[in-house]
């Protein structure tokens, strides 16, 4: 068969960097594992977990925000970032969950969100006792209104989670005062970073955090922080909302940005240059092509990004290696590796995105999400795992209004992009709600009610069946360990029949997917070693991956 390359030509030579092939796990730590009976997630539950995670074959977590937080946007509204709220824990049991994770051999990432803090944060309130023009509110986008009483917003922008995205405060004195600006929600106002103040609040941040011996941070919004220094009207101020992401090109993806991702890279060399261990960057970044996302990952900027294309891309083999194509040219090219993804706490989960809304469902959403995760760990790059994935979790998507905690939905009355059903506290053991997830009575209630068909996917059932999601995603970890032909790298397209994606790693592993119905002959004759489902060293069923060790070294 002919191929393609797709890449970079071969690895370029560096020092070992364990970034650029780990799978990252990422907890949502109020949903993985309750140690007080309270039904929200802990860091001590965490802990707990790491044992799970370690024999998952994972090589790091990603923690959500666990600062102090009164959790209007479930601690993506920050107070205080160099402490734990007392929700999850303290410092000291953090740095027992440090300790555990090193002796386990396991990374461990903070979520930062250096975009916007919560409304509660000293310095806001600070700002809304101060007079306009002060030195406290220009550490945020404070501005007076327009109309005869400035009783309109300074510019037409809309908020991601609904509605203005701007708020009018009230002065001291009881009366209309000027405007702030807030991207997301009203207790999450922008922080201005023009103000050098705010740079260096953050840089205190990280040392904090680093000098604990943290692994790395994922940076929440990285494409955000600056915005067009006059504020001007947007020409589709509702884009943002609409979408759900970041294209106003007016408050998200300044150039200034980059500078920010400069200083944080040098922090981080100058920690890795200590001890020879290699700190990460790896920013949320929603832009619109591979190629301004690889503006990025530059070699002096985040180390990586999450690219969001492959999560975003309908179940067809086409979209698929277009993505994947893109990605390899534009990304892999600046000398990083692409950071590939397939769910996370913002998305519907694979399963039901690619087709299935509950356990009892036709199977066919399990089927592609499993292809899927195998397609992802094959690919050259690094990859996170959001926490349920490898349980084959479908969305929970018919909580009732009543216990939704989404601000989107309060925000705007629609269900429509909520983020609840994918939050749905992890099933660990049993075959009744709480799953064994607290560890309080039975009749403990978890923050948001799992559904009855969550005993299908609990982990002691997944643990103990072979053929279960769980074993799908140890074996290919394991296997990606252990092959040397995976991992960092480039890969090889193979010409198929429509419906079908093939291509090769490094000495002749193949990783092929049908994204059709119909059976179809294997792409390649040799060994077969790892299957979404069933499969022989023939005939690759439809919605299903596998690899192969072909019998050819050019196949």
């Amino acid at each position: 068969m002919s191929t393609n390359p797709v890449g970079d030509g071969p690895a370029r030579p560096h020092a070992p960097r364990w970034w650029r092939d780990a799978v990252i796990y990422q907890v949502y730590v109020r949903s993985f594992l309750d140690s007080t009976g309270d039904g929200i997630g802990d860091l001590a539950g965490v802990r707990a977990g790491l044992p799970y995670l370690k024999k998952l074959g994972v090589d790091g977590v990603w923690l959500s925000p666990f600062y102090p937080s009164p959790q209007h946007d479930h601690g993506y509204d920050v107070a205080d970032y160099c402490d734990v709220d007392p929700l999850f824990g303290d410092l000291a049991e953090f740095d027992l969950l440090m300790t555990d994770a090193r002796r386990l051999g396991v990374k461990v990432l903070l979520d930062i969100v250096p975009n916007h803090c919560s409304s509660e944060h000293p310095w806001f309130r600070e700002a809304l006792a101060a007079a306009p023009g002060s030195e406290a509110r220009a550490r945020f986008h404070f501005a007076d209104g327009r109309g005869p009483h400035g009783e309109l917003p300074p510019n037409n922008w809309h908020a991601m989670f609904g509605g203005p995205a701007w708020s009018r405060i009230t002065d001291p004195d009881g009366t209309p005062g000027q405007w702030y600006l807030h991207m997301f929600t009203p207790e999450q106002p922008d922080l201005n970073w023009r103000n050098p103040e705010v740079g260096d609040h953050f840089e205190h941040a990280l040392r904090f955090w680093l000098d604990r011996g943290v692994d790395g941070f994922r940076i929440d919004v990285a494409a955000g922080l600056f915005k067009h220094p006059d504020l001007p009207d947007s020409p589709d101020p509702e884009a943002d909302a609409r979408t759900r992401d970041s294209v106003n090109p007016l408050a998200w993806n300044q150039p200034e940005v980059h500078d920010v991702w400069r200083h944080w890279r040098a922090v981080c060399e100058e920690y890795t240059a200590r001890d020879g261990h290699e700190r990460l960057l790896v920013g949320e970044v929603s832009v619109p092509t591979a190629r301004e996302h690889a503006r990025y990952v530059r070699p002096d900027e985040l180390h990586q990004a999450f690219f969001f294309d492959l999560l975003g891309a309908p179940w067809d083999a086409d979209a698929f290696r277009k993505v994947i194509s893109e990605a390899m040219q534009d990304i892999a090219g600046t000398g990083s590796t692409v950071t590939w993804v397939l769910n996370n706490h913002d998305q519907v989960r694979t399963v039901t995105r690619y087709g299935e809304s509950a356990a009892e469902g036709s199977g066919l959403g399990t089927a592609r999400a499993r292809a899927a995760a195998l397609l992802m760990l094959a690919l050259p790059g690094a990859a996170y795992i959001y926490q349920g994935e490898e349980l084959g979790l479908p969305e929970v998507v018919d909580l009732p209004d009543e216990v939704l905690t989404d601000p989107i939905f309060h925000r705007t009355g629609s269900r429509a992009r909520i983020r609840d059903g994918c939050r749905v506290p992890l099933p660990w053991s049993g075959h009744a709600s709480p799953f064994g997830f607290t560890s309080g009575a039975e009749s403990a209630k978890p923050w948001l009610p799992q559904p009855a068909w969550f005993a299908e996917h609990a982990t002691d059932r997944a643990l103990a069946d072979t053929r279960s999601c769980w074993h799908l995603y140890r074996d290919a970890l394991q296997l990606r360990a252990g092959l040397p032909q995976l991992g960092e790298g480039v890969l090889r397209w193979l010409e198929t029949p429509p419906d079908v994606l093939a291509f090769v790693r490094g000495d002749g592993l193949v990783c092929a997917v049908n994204f059709g119905t119909t059976p179809v002959p294997a792409p390649v004759s040799g060994t077969p070693l790892l299957a979404s489902g069933p499969c022989t060293a023939a005939v690759l069923p439809g919605s299903t991956a596998a690899w192969w060790i072909s019998d050819s070294t050019n196949p």
